[in-house]
Order: C-alpha cells, then structure tokens, then sequence
C-alpha cells in the first residue's frame, strides 16, 4: 500500500511557490503602421502614374496652344479614364503587398 500524504488546506493555498511554475514568455510587439511608404514605388504604380501625369500635361500644352476642341476631347476621355485608373492602381497595390 502506498503512504497517503495529508496537506492542511490553508498552509497548502497560501505557501508561496519557491519556484514559478510557468517561464516568463518573450513580448512580441507589433507595428501598427502596416506597410512602409517605400512601398509605393512599384514600378507598375509608377508607370501608371506617370501616364497619367504625361497626358495632364499634354493637355495643358494644347490648352496654351489654343486647341480648345482637342482639349475637351481630353477631357472627357480623362473624366472616365482618371477614377478607373485610381481605383485599378489602388487595388492592384493592395492585391500583391505582401503584408
């Protein structure tokens, strides 16, 4: 048979352990911002941006050389092509960050 051990509840509850039993684990921090700003020169947002940027300036050029009729064209090729190109870029850069 084997020996019972008897423990008094109150000595047994309120002994403090002489060693912890759980080990204190690492902090792991997280950063809140969660990509950089370096991210941002993809050379496909890039490229997108600057075709953008190139025929904004073209249709400035042809509004100082008084091609009023050509610039209205621009501008309404612009007024649809802008917003899908933002939008497309926008989600393109969301689609292959690597988070």
């Amino acid at each position: 048979m084997r020996k019972t051990q008897w423990f008094d509840f109150r000595n047994f509850f309120h002994k403090s352990p002489s060693n912890p039993s759980t080990k204190p684990r690492p902090l792991i921090a997280y950063s809140f911002v969660p990509f950089s700003p370096v991210a941002m020169l993809d050379p496909t947002i890039l490229t997108i941006g600057g075709i953008v940027l190139g025929i904004a300036i073209i249709e400035r050029v042809l509004e100082r050389w008084g091609v009023i009729d050509l610039v209205d064209q621009f501008a309404k090729v612009m007024r649809f092509i802008l917003p899908v190109t933002f939008y497309s870029a926008l989600i393109y850069f969301f689609a292959t960050f690597m988070f």
